[in-house]
Formats: C-alpha cells, structure tokens, sequence
C-alpha cells in the first residue's frame, strides 16, 4: 500500500479511493500466504514453515476470510466503475493481466505434468518476484486512475524508470532473503544466487554492485529532473540502508531479522519517497 502511494505521487497523480487500497493489501496477504499453506505437513526446521503448520485452521480461515473482502471490494469497486471498466482497451487490459499470470507461473500451474513453476528456477526466482511487485505498486495504482477517470495515460520515461527501480529494489531484497533458506535451498539443489557462487560473492559481487548502480541511475535521474538536494538524499537513504543490511547477513540471522528487517526495507523506501514528494 505504501509503495503504491509514492508511485502515485512520484507519477504526479492522486492517490486512489480507500477500496482500492484495501483490494492491495488484502490480495497481497492471500498471495503470499498460499505458499505457506500448500507446503502441507512435511518435517521442516524453517521456524515460520513450522508456524504455519502448528496454525494451518487458523491460517485456512484468514484466507477465507480474506477472499471474502477481496470479492465484497472487487463488486463494490465494479458497480462503482462498471461503465469505465467495460470500455478498458486492449493495451489496459495488457498491463492488468501480464503480472497475474506472471502470478500464477511463479506458484506452478499443477495441473501440468512436473507441476512447472518459476520458484523452481533458483535464479531467476527474484526477478520473478521483482516484476510482480513492481507491477502491483507502480504500474497498477496509476492504470487503475486511468481507468476510472480517463486521462490518456501511457506508460512514459518516468513510470518507465520507476517501474524498473522498485523492480531492481525488490529483486535485490529477494536475494539477500535466499541467504536466510541457504541450506535448504542447496539441499533441495534449488539453484540460487547464494547456492551457485556463495554468500561472499552474493554479497559483494551482486548484490552491493546492483544497489549502487541503483543510486547511481536515480542520481542521475534526478540531476535531469532538477530535483533538490533533500529530495535525492531521501531517495537514496533507502539504497545505503540495503547495503548497510546486505554486508550484515555475513552473520548468522534470526527469521525475524529477515522478515522485519529486510521487508521492513521496502516501508522505509515507500516513507522516503512519499515524504520527498509532499515536503520537497
């Protein structure tokens, strides 16, 4: 939700109606808790698998729950807009349905022989998630605006660029989150970043380069952009803090680290680049 606000503002549009935001964060929390759910029974030392597993009932009826609101905001926002949402174009209806069934890969369509699924490429895995992240907080907020209160929007150089630095951004926290399932990840021969070339060199060979070319691209963007000074320091304070955090995982970490620090990474850029908007 927070990420999509400064998309919004950073693309000089308002922010969308409240069900709009709710949609996100309710179909966010579905998404992300199937894998836990479909990870069944199995003997497991991954303490938040395990957390799953001992509340599976409870879990079961969040997402019910969940789906519920999803649905009731999906019909409100329908009879509210139906008359735009039927004259959707076909170039609309691209960008909406491109990151859903990126979505559905990255999970496996079952229903094919070997159960294929992105999550099985180790590599390849966090640009996956990148994309899909970036697509939900960049590209959906500004179409869904466009949808409702038509402006002859098209996807220009700056959507262009921020679509592209929240999808670097993401995919880099994505890697250093391989760190923490190292050695289940190379039991399992799921070929990550850190199971190929190791945590040493996932660090310092592709991770820290990837946020500094970060920095550099939105420097540079912003020397372009005439953009103040206060406006490309609160920028770039996420991106040093994604260093700081990934030359820190050279030691052992809790999950709690991972989820509250690194997830935690992408509030402190969305709190950043929102407030860069409004106070400078």
């Amino acid at each position: 939700m927070a990420l999509s606000v400064e998309a919004l503002l950073q693309q000089d549009f308002p922010l969308n109606e409240p069900l709009y935001f709710i949609a996100t964060f309710v179909a966010s929390v579905i998404y992300y808790t199937i894998a836990y759910i479909s990870d069944g029974t199995s003997a497991t030392h991954n303490l938040r698998t395990l957390w799953y597993q001992q509340h599976r009932v409870l879990v079961q009826r969040s997402q019910w729950l969940l789906s519920f609101v999803l649905l009731l905001t999906g019909v409100l926002l329908f009879k509210k807009h139906y008359n735009s949402i039927l004259h959707i174009s076909a170039s609309q209806w691209l960008l909406i349905l491109v990151f859903p069934l990126a979505a559905v890969l990255y999970y496996g369509l079952n229903a094919w022989p070997g159960k294929y699924n992105l999550r099985s490429i180790g590599w390849l895995k966090p640009f996956v998630i990148g994309f899909i992240w970036a697509g939900l907080v960049t590209v959906y907020p500004v179409l869904f605006h466009d949808i409702v209160e038509p402006s002859g929007y098209s996807l220009n150089p700056v959507g262009a660029f921020l679509f592209i630095k929240n999808f670097m951004f993401i995919s880099v926290l994505c890697i250093m989150f391989d760190i923490k399932d190292y050695a289940m990840d190379s039991n399992a021969q799921l070929k990550t970043f850190v199971v190929k070339v190791g945590l040493r060199r996932t660090i310092f060979q592709i991770i820290i380069p990837l946020s500094l070319i970060g920095v550099m691209s939105f420097l540079i963007f912003g020397a372009i952009r005439g953009f103040l000074l206060m406006k490309l320091a609160l920028n770039v304070i996420p991106f040093l803090l994604l260093i700081l955090v990934a030359y820190s995982l050279h030691n052992r970490r809790s999950v709690l680290y991972y989820l509250i620090i690194i997830d935690g990474l992408m509030l402190v850029k969305a709190i950043c680049g929102t407030m860069a908007m409004i106070y400078f």
